[in-house]
């Protein structure tokens, strides 16, 4: 960040004209905004977020150019309103953020409103973190949350078929073999309802059950998504719905953001799975873990601290940590351990 020169404006000098300085990337789709290395002005480029080309403008000529426009405006509307009677120039309602109550959460875009997740916004921006939201972690107009939520909510039972993918996929394999023969009737009766249901979303490209032999055959979707799915975002859907419906029963009001990049005062860039704020008051960030997460906890402890939060407001849910496991790690590192079946029992403490 530039200082303040003697001459009272950041970063001038007396040869100001020869110090290099940087432009700016705007996407006229999304409005994505980034600085950018000068030698890049009046080149177009791939919008990092959406993909669509925009310009890079010079900083200097691009922030003259919109003064210019809002000063103009502004006089525009000054004289708009000096036209109307008392009654039409009264300023229009405030827009209110979109309210859980209000929303199907399983079936909605709502939540990528910025509006929704503005009072995060204004918390990053007091502790000087950047962030770029990611809008479609936050749709739920797919069905990757719903087929999160009922693999969640059945995990003991249906690992059997997510943990089959997951090795098919890493293998390279085009399709997953699970055996069923050693498991009861009414675990069978659940695993083939799961199977049938993710041909039907698309989440297999095929599903085929022997009946004499009780082995499903599932052939693979290869779509990045649905490998990133089965790879462990599918925790990060189950909770993320999961406190939806939570703050929503209880009619707490929650900003929500999910896969939010964020970047520190010292330029560290870190990718969260959950964050919520909690009445505007209270910050809770979840990061979900299904594989091996040991290697990351001084990582995530160093996070809490960069991030101003309690040791309580940092939750590493990991499937499979048994409680006595939980219970040595809260009391040996500096942020908090779950499982994917008692994490909302800590959110209702911490939201309390």
């Amino acid at each position: 960040m530039r200082r303040k020169g003697r001459s009272g404006v950041a970063g001038v000098s007396a040869n100001a004209k020869s110090e290099r300085h940087m432009a700016v990337f705007l996407c006229g789709k999304c409005g994505h905004v980034r600085e950018v290395p000068s030698e890049y002005i009046g080149r177009s480029v791939g919008c990092p977020r959406c993909k669509q080309a925009g310009a890079v403008h010079d900083t200097v000529k691009l922030f003259g150019r919109l003064i210019g426009e809002y000063r103009a405006q502004r006089t525009e509307l000054r004289e708009l309103r000096a036209t109307l009677a008392p009654e039409e120039a009264a300023e229009p309602p405030a827009v209110e953020r979109p309210s859980l109550p209000d929303i199907d959460i399983h079936d909605t875009d709502a939540l990528t409103d910025p509006r929704q997740f503005e009072p995060i916004v204004a918390w990053f921006e007091q502790r000087r973190i950047r962030f770029d939201a990611n809008h479609r972690a936050m749709d739920t107009t797919g069905f990757f949350d719903e087929v999160a939520v009922q693999l969640g909510d059945g995990y003991e039972t249906l690992k059997q078929v997510s943990n089959q993918i997951r090795y098919a996929q890493r293998r390279g394999f085009s399709a997953a073999k699970v055996t069923l023969s050693n498991s009861g009737e009414d675990e069978i009766a659940a695993l083939r309802n799961f199977c049938r249901e993710l041909h039907q979303y698309s989440f297999v490209a095929k599903y085929f059950y022997e009946k004499d032999d009780r082995i499903a055959w599932l052939t693979l979707q290869t779509a990045p998504e649905i490998v990133r799915f089965f790879n462990g975002a599918w925790l990060e859907w189950y909770v993320f719905m999961k406190l939806l419906t939570f703050f929503r029963e209880r009619r707490i009001p929650v900003a929500c953001l999910r896969n939010p990049v964020v970047t520190l005062p010292n330029d560290d860039v870190h990718e969260l799975d959950v964050f919520f704020l909690v009445d505007n008051r209270i910050p809770l960030c979840i990061e979900c873990k299904t594989g091996e997460f040991r290697q990351d906890i001084d990582k995530y402890a160093r996070l809490v601290k960069r991030l101003n939060l309690k040791k309580e407001q940092f939750l590493v849910c990991a499937t499979g940590l048994g409680e006595k496991q939980i219970q040595g790690f809260n009391s040996m590192y500096g942020v908090t351990f779950a499982n994917e079946t008692n994490f909302l029992e800590h959110v209702q403490r911490v939201a309390a």
